[in-house]
């Protein structure tokens, strides 16, 4: 999870073949943004922008009771499934597809990371040492500002 500027916030190391939909709970659960001077950090970002993968309705359901918004495009078969419903199918998500540009970011920030050749081919074999890269790729990358 990045800010939007591109800088990390929360990172969850998984096993290679977990789907990256199913961890967003997990990975939202791991904000925390101190905020300046006094006061709890902060723990619910803004708005949530996601490509296809995070469409679920649990992932859908879990940001709306936490009054954020989901920025996610539907995939194509979950659209012609509501629509094959008709009026029973109820109606589609919102989506902003202005704000959805800003995803850029994200995926920038994913390139940066995979810069560094133990990231992006995930050699090391304990989830210790590979978050250890992560959390140190992400602190060099906050102090590039």
């Amino acid at each position: 999870m990045v800010d939007g500027n591109g800088r990390p916030l929360a990172a969850v190391v998984t096993g290679g073949q977990r789907n990256d939909g199913v961890m967003l709970i997990e990975v939202l659960a791991e904000i925390r943004v101190p905020r300046p001077g006094r006061g709890r950090p902060r723990t619910r970002p803004d708005k949530v922008l996601a490509d296809r993968a995070y469409t679920s309705r649990i992932n859908r359901r879990h940001l709306a009771r936490r009054g954020i918004t989901g920025v996610i495009p539907q995939k194509r078969d979950e659209i012609a499934s509501r629509q094959r419903k008709g009026s029973r199918g109820g109606r589609p998500p919102g989506f902003d597809a202005v704000a959805y540009k800003g995803r850029n970011v994200v995926e920038r920030s994913f390139a940066l990371a995979k810069q560094w050749r133990g990231l992006a081919t995930r050699y090391d074999k304990l989830a210790l040492t590979y978050r250890a890269a992560v959390v140190l790729a992400a602190c060099i990358t906050w102090t590039r500002i």
